[in-house]
């Protein structure tokens, strides 16, 4: 897929939401599960190495973190057995099994979404029935990097930012506009004080 395809692919979910949100709330979902998709796939090849590593760390009574980090390859990781695929094989416990899987991110991934606020939509979605199907639609979605590299996948952010800015009639500076989460996605690297940077400029 190229940058409008997959952007035409994340903006369909809106069809799932229409009913149950409006227009202007699409982004408070389409947005962290983007980002939760990308970190995903990211993850995706060191996925084993990384439990293994945790496992044998947590068991020697060390810090697995710096030992996590380097086997990741990135400057996060992911402890849990689960990931988006494996989420839809339990469909009566998505909301549980969703959570725990973000939870078990390293503390940086877990500060943006909390940022994103994206527990609170989780229970939204479950409430109305749509937590499963927005979940695997976007577990269909191929975000590797060897599928979409880096600088295509910040400019897929920049315009789904814009859409929903639009949307609702919001100025890019009232509207919450992840700074370290379009870095992340441009470098793979997250730099949290970097948005009170570029924010305040």
């Amino acid at each position: 897929m190229n940058q409008q395809q997959l952007s035409a692919f994340i903006w369909s979910v809106a069809d799932l939401l229409r009913g149950d949100y409006k227009q202007a709330d699409y982004g408070k979902v389409i947005l962290p599960f983007t980002v939760l998709r990308r970190l995903d796939c990211v993850l995706e090849p060191t996925k084993e190495a990384v439990l293994a590593e945790h496992a044998a760390k947590t068991a020697q009574g060390m810090n697995p973190e710096p030992f996590l980090l380097r086997k990741a390859g990135q400057t996060f990781y992911n402890v849990s057995k689960l990931d988006m695929r494996k989420l839809m094989g339990d469909q009566d416990n998505i909301a549980q099994n969703l959570f725990a899987y973000i939870q078990a991110f390293s503390p940086d991934v877990r500060d943006i979404f909390e940022r994103f606020e994206f527990s609170t939509q989780v229970d939204r979605l479950a409430k109305a029935g749509l937590l499963y199907q927005v979940t695997e639609k976007f577990a269909r979605i191929d975000l590797h990097p060897g599928k979409v590299d880096n600088h295509q996948m910040g400019l897929i952010f920049e315009e789904l930012i814009r859409k929903f800015s639009e949307l609702s009639n919001e100025t890019a500076g009232e509207h919450f506009t992840p700074r370290e989460v379009i870095r992340l996605m441009v470098t793979g690297k997250i730099d949290l004080q970097q948005r009170a940077d570029v924010e305040a400029a």
